[in-house]
């Protein structure tokens, strides 16, 4: 499986390689920005609000919180990980499959710009965008955004769009879903004339004696 594996990169890379750039530069100089100046302000009160100074030392949403010391080494090797699983996707994944390469350079992104955090921040990643969430404020990033994007447009596109689609449709993954499946049966039925015309060789070869003792067994 892995030899027909092959880069995919070309245009479509090179564009998606500087949006990733834009997008972990938007995200690092935000929470810069929000440091020096000391954001504070209610856009929809009780609702959206952007605060400064607040510190998470968990991941998305204030999620895995609680004993930093323990959890950011764990969170920071998951992230490699996860980075590495996600470059090999963005390099060999076929240029035609362009939503699902977007939706893994939003996970680059945001990927990379807490990363940056995780590793240069004392336990703790920098939020500054509140957004009430089940009656909690809860605070994140541009990377957040750009992981939690990333990771819906990632489902909707491999669950109704793209050629792998679980519930085709789009014109193009349902054309391309009926024309594998024509492809399937025409291989099926060009192995089925091969163990025929194998057969059929092999009764040609026999002597007249197992001929005889063939037929007389499927008589049986």
């Amino acid at each position: 499986m892995f030899k027909k594996l092959k880069p995919h990169f070309g245009k479509l890379g090179i564009i998606l390689v500087a949006a990733i750039i834009l997008l972990v530069g938007s995200d690092l100089l935000t929470k810069y920005l929000e440091e020096q100046f000391f954001w504070n302000a209610k856009i929809i009160p009780g609702f959206i609000e952007i605060k400064s100074g607040v510190h998470n030392p968990g991941c998305a949403f204030s999620f895995l919180d609680e004993n930093p010391e323990i959890g950011q080494p764990v969170l920071i090797t998951l992230t490699f990980l996860f980075l590495a699983v996600l470059i090999f996707g963005f390099i060999f994944i076929p240029n035609r499959f362009v939503i699902f390469k977007v939706a893994v350079t939003l996970l680059i992104s945001g990927a990379v710009g807490n990363l940056y955090d995780r590793l240069f921040m004392p336990f703790y990643v920098r939020d500054w965008f509140g957004l009430n969430m089940f009656g909690n404020m809860a605070y994140c990033n541009f990377a957040d955004f750009w992981i939690v994007i990333g990771a819906v447009l990632a489902i909707i596109d491999l669950m109704f769009l793209n050629e792998w689609a679980v519930f085709p449709l789009t014109k193009s993954a349902k054309a391309a879903q009926a024309k594998k499946k024509e492809e399937e049966n025409a291989n099926r039925l060009g192995e089925n004339a091969a163990e025929t015309e194998i057969s059929e060789a092999e009764a040609e070869t026999q002597s007249p004696e197992e001929k005889s003792l063939n037929e007389d067994k499927t008589y049986e």
